[in-house]
C-alpha cells in the first residue's frame, strides 16, 4: 500500500457525525502522511477547522467527474465512513487500491476491506468515534487520542467579536435539534425555564444558539424567559464563528447536536441533554475535556423518536434540577 496519501471519505449526517469521522483521520496518520477528507459542501467549512486534516474535498458532481479528481491525487487507500452506492462506487471508480466500507451491504463488493459496524448487532454502549475507529484498525491504524478538534481562524475570531458579546462569563444554551424547526410542535417553555435557573445560579448572561430556521424559537424563548441577560444569536454566526464564542465560553448546555461537538472540540465545558429516551447517550456524548451528559428521564410514548413524537413532552418538561446538578459538576 501507497502510505503517502489516504482519503477520509464522510459524506453523510450532521456535522456531529464529521467532527466524529475525523478522528478516524488521526488515526490514519499513523500511516499517511496526507490525510484529506471527502465531505458535503454543508460540512466544509467544519472539517477545514480540523488541524488532522490537510485538505477537504467536496462530494459533487457526477461519480466518474470525482472519481476523476480523486484519481488524480494519487490516494492509497480511502476509508469511507458513511457508506451509500456512490460513496461505494466512487472510490472504486477512482482506482484507489484499499478500500474500507461497511459490510453486510449490496455494494460492499466494492469494498477491498469490509468492516461489521459493532452497531448492528445491538451494541448501544460504545461511543461512535470507537465504532468508526474499527475501519481505521482494518487497515493497521488507530489513536489514544479520542477528543475530536476544531480550531477557529483570526476572521472566525474576529466574526464571533462583532456580535458584542463580553470575552467571557457568558453560558452558550442550544435548545433545539435537526429536526425542531421542521416540528410545529417543539416546546419552548422548558428551555426558558432552564435560561431563568442558569441565570439565577450562575449570574451570567445566556446566549441561545441555533441556525437560522432555529432562530423564531430562539427569540421564542427569550420572550418567554422574560430577562434582558437572555439574549438570542441564532443565525448571527457561522460555524466558525460560533467555534469561537463556544471558545469563550463560560459552559455550552444544549441538546444534542452539531453544536454540542463543536462546543465540545474547541474545548467548551459541554454538558449534553439527551432527552429522548431513544437517544443513545453513551454513543454520540461529546468528547472533550470537561463535558457530562443528561440521560432521558421523562416516560416518553411507545415507539416515539425525535423524528415522530406527537407532543415532544419531554422537552416541555426538561428536568432542570437534574440539568443544574450536571453543570455544577461539570464545573466543579
Amino acid at each position: 500500500m501507497s502510505d503517502s496519501r489516504a482519503l477520509l471519505y464522510c459524506a453523510g449526517g450532521g456535522i456531529g457525525d464529521s467532527l466524529v469521522a475525523s478522528i478516524v483521520a488521526r488515526a490514519l496518520r499513523q500511516r499517511f502522511a496526507v490525510v484529506d477528507a471527502l465531505a458535503l459542501e454543508g460540512h466544509r467549512a467544519t472539517l477545514e477547522r480540523v488541524p488532522d486534516l490537510d485538505a477537504v474535498l467536496v462530494d459533487a458532481g457526477s461519480e466518474r467527474a470525482l472519481a476523476a479528481r480523486l484519481a488524480a491525487r494519487g490516494y492509497g487507500a480511502c476509508v469511507v465512513t458513511w457508506a451509500t452506492p456512490r460513496t461505494a462506487r466512487v472510490p472504486q471508480l477512482a482506482g484507489i487500491p484499499v478500500r474500507v466500507g461497511q459490510a453486510r451491504r449490496i455494494y460492499s463488493f466494492r469494498f477491498t476491506d469490509r468492516v461489521a459496524v459493532r452497531s448492528e448487532t445491538g451494541d448501544v454502549t460504545s461511543h461512535w468515534s470507537e465504532i468508526l475507529l474499527d475501519y481505521a484498525r482494518s487497515i493497521g491504524c488507530d489513536t489514544e487520542d479520542r477528543r475530536y478538534r476544531f480550531v477557529p481562524t483570526a476572521a472566525d475570531e474576529r466574526e464571533a467579536g462583532e456580535l458584542g458579546v463580553a470575552a467571557e462569563g457568558f453560558i452558550i444554551l442550544n435548545p433545539c435539534n435537526a429536526v425542531a424547526s421542521r416540528r410545529e410542535t417543539w416546546p419552548l417553555d422548558g428551555w426558558a425555564a432552564l435560561a431563568r435557573a442558569l441565570r439565577q445560579r450562575t449570574g451570567a448572561r445566556i446566549l441561545v444558539s441555533g441556525s437560522a430556521s432555529d432562530a423564531p424559537m430562539a427569540e421564542g424563548i427569550v420572550a418567554l424567559a422574560h430577562d434582558p441577560e437572555v439574549i438570542s444569536i441564532a443565525g448571527k454566526t457561522g460555524v466558525g464563528a460560533f467555534g469561537a464564542l463556544a471558545r469563550r465560553a463560560g459552559a455550552f448546555v444544549g441538546i444534542t447536536t452539531g453544536s454540542m461537538h463543536v462546543a465540545a472540540a474547541v474545548g467548551a465545558p459541554t454538558l449534553g441533554i439527551f432527552p429522548f429516551q431513544s437517544d443513545y447517550p453513551e454513543r454520540w456524548a461529546p468528547l472533550g475535556l470537561r463535558t457530562e451528559i443528561v440521560r432521558a428521564s421523562y416516560p416518553c410514548h411507545a415507539g416515539d423518536t425525535k423524528e415522530r413524537c406527537r407532543d415532544y413532552a419531554c422537552i416541555a418538561n426538561l428536568d432542570v434540577p437534574r440539568i443544574l446538578a450536571a453543570y455544577e459538576a461539570l464545573k466543579a
